[in-house]
């Protein structure tokens, strides 16, 4: 892929702006929360984690993917969580503590646990583009990933401490930058490979939809196999199954250069919203009269 002002400025400066705004949300407290219910945080680092890459793998093999959409659906399992899956966690009556505290721990670790996994899968899938192999430099792309990611979290932290009322007051707005940023994104990719558009979604499409629905089937089965409350076991399930697919597409694009691979994690986005408005739709369909009960009573010792 060509260097652009696309791939060069406004898909960073999209993902700079979305990674603020999720400082802006964000206090020490969240970091702490662990201390409060470390079995939900555990669970939900976990499926994150380790089983999140591993079902992408899995499904990218599976489907027998080319390299770029077997990449890109890697590169969207290790992206977990962000603004949309806290806006989808709070519409679904999820725990937004625990979900913001996912997200502030996940925001940390994947700059590690990203150059890892995608160099392996880059390996595994021998993606070659231009002639040669795709390769990604570890040490460039952590600090690259500091830059994009860990920078704007923290300033919007700093924002929050000192400035706090004009963070709350720009949470909103930023939210919505965030989900217009993100749609734009989209089209610009559809648009830019509008050519192969449909054979790409035949090819991946299938493979998104699993990931996105099955992953929060799962997520949701586990956390009840684990006995976590309902609250949590909605956000675990929202975040186990809700990637960051703005971050997946800048890395794809600005990082490793490959438009095609950013395709996935294009089409992944479209079926997440799709899939993200069912779920909120049934998790508040099936809150019966003891779970608001029980809700209102955890609130009100809290």
């Amino acid at each position: 892929m060509e260097k652009s002002f696309l791939s060069e400025v406004f898909l960073p400066l999209s993902l700079f702006i979305i990674m603020l705004g999720m400082g802006l949300s964000l206090v020490p407290s969240d970091f702490r929360r662990v201390l409060v219910y470390p079995k939900a945080v555990l669970i939900g680092m976990l499926n994150q984690m380790v089983l999140l890459p591993l079902i992408g793998f899995g499904l990218a093999i599976a489907f027998n993917l080319p390299a770029a959409l077997a990449v890109g659906l890697v590169l969207l399992a290790v992206c977990p969580g962000g603004v949309t899956s806290n806006l989808f966690s709070h519409l679904s009556k999820g725990d937004t503590a625990l979900s913001i505290t996912l997200t502030a721990i996940s925001s940390i670790m994947t700059i590690f646990t990203i150059p890892l996994v995608m160099n392996f899968a880059l390996d595994y899938f021998q993606l070659v583009e231009g002639g040669k192999v795709i390769e990604m430099d570890i040490p460039k792309t952590l600090l690259q990933l500091v830059v994009i990611t860990i920078v704007p979290v923290s300033l919007g932290m700093v924002i929050r401490n000192y400035k706090a009322e004009f963070a709350l007051k720009m949470e909103k707005p930023v939210k919505i930058l965030s989900a217009a940023f993100l749609a734009l994104i989209v089209i610009g990719l559809l648009v830019k490979e509008r050519e192969n558009v449909l054979g790409f979604f035949q090819q991946v499409g299938l493979s998104a939809l699993i990931l996105n629905a099955g992953t929060m089937f799962l997520g949701f089965a586990i956390a009840f196999l684990f006995k976590l409350s309902r609250k949590q076991s909605v956000t675990i399930s929202i975040e186990t199954g809700i990637q960051n697919g703005t971050m997946a597409i800048v890395i794809a694009t600005s990082i490793l250069n490959s438009s095609e691979m950013a395709i996935t994690p294009a089409v992944y986005s479209l079926i997440m919203f799709a899939t993200g408005a069912v779920a909120v739709f049934l998790f508040n369909k099936g809150r019966n009269t003891d779970d608001v009960v029980a809700e209102e009573k955890s609130e009100a010792v809290l």
